[in-house]
């Protein structure tokens, strides 16, 4: 699912050349993905998803990284407004799906540990080892890591019984075993 914002034209006054500027209004197609990440990471060579703060202009690239149409004119990141810019924000922060997780015991386990460092080729790795198709490499991001943590979930070995449970299951396949051969005792 992609997000559409309108960009406005606007009218401003260039001091330089004392002239008026205006500026046509745009339509972007934004889309938070695997591949929107890829091309970020690639110019930036640094993670995209950690906990040290953008600057606005990585910022800004990551919104030109997401723009699925190109816009003939790149001046129109510059122009978002703030009410554009926070519904950007709320659509990237959307888990777009209906899953959740609690995060007690083995069902909350995340896909990654929070100190290690993900990457796109990391999630590439998660997709490629879960035989995850590359087509999801467009979906929204945070509904490919959700795929990704309910496949790792899904995939664990089944929890053993405790030797105290395997005795008790026991013990009543062997009842069951002897009533049934032994009807009348």
């Amino acid at each position: 699912m992609s997000l559409t914002i309108f960009v406005p034209g606007s009218e401003s006054f260039n001091e330089a050349t004392n002239e008026f500027v205006y500026s046509e209004p745009a339509v972007l197609h934004l889309e938070h993905s695997l591949l929107s990440i890829a091309k970020w990471e690639s110019k930036w060579k640094k993670p995209f998803l950690s906990d040290k703060p953008k600057t606005r202009e990585e910022s800004v690239d990551y919104i030109r990284c997401m723009t699925i149409k190109p816009v003939k004119d790149p001046s129109v990141y510059q122009a978002l407004s703030i009410d554009a810019i926070d519904k950007i924000n709320a659509y990237i922060d959307d888990p777009m799906t209906a899953t959740w997780f609690s995060d007690k015991g083995p069902a909350g386990n995340k896909p990654y540990h929070k100190k290690e460092i993900i990457t796109a080729e990391i999630i590439y790795y998660w997709m490629v080892s879960l035989q995850i198709p590359f087509e999801c490499q467009k979906w929204h991001l945070n509904r490919l890591l959700t795929l990704i943590r309910v496949c790792n979930i899904k995939n664990q070995p089944a929890k053993k019984m405790s030797k105290r449970d395997a005795t008790k299951h026991q013990a009543a396949i062997n009842r069951a075993r002897r009533a049934k051969l032994n009807p009348g005792v």
